[in-house]
């Protein structure tokens, strides 16, 4: 599913339109990414949590030259699955 598959379905599911469930989503995508920049986690009970965690720097290797190369520490984001979520799959 795409995005524009999902606020297709969001826009039947909640009968309303479809560029009121765009921006619905966009929204809730926006408020995600907010949080995370600031460093807080998301939690969606029954879904899962998102959060933003801290990688180290480590040594990498240029596979071309393969000569060994410096990766600086980096913040990424990461999301956990809930345990609805992990069951509704299997």
């Amino acid at each position: 599913m795409n995005k524009a598959e999902l606020i297709e379905a969001v826009a039947i599911e909640c009968d309303i339109t479809r560029p009121a469930a765009a921006r619905a989503i966009d929204s809730v995508l926006a408020n995600i990414e907010r949080s995370l920049k600031k460093g807080d986690e998301v939690r969606l009970l029954g879904f899962g949590t998102f959060s933003v965690v801290e990688r180290a720097a480590r040594k990498g290797r240029n596979l071309k030259t393969n000569e060994t190369i410096d990766i600086p520490a980096r913040k990424i984001p990461k999301f956990a699955a809930g345990k609805n979520l992990k069951d509704s799959v299997e």
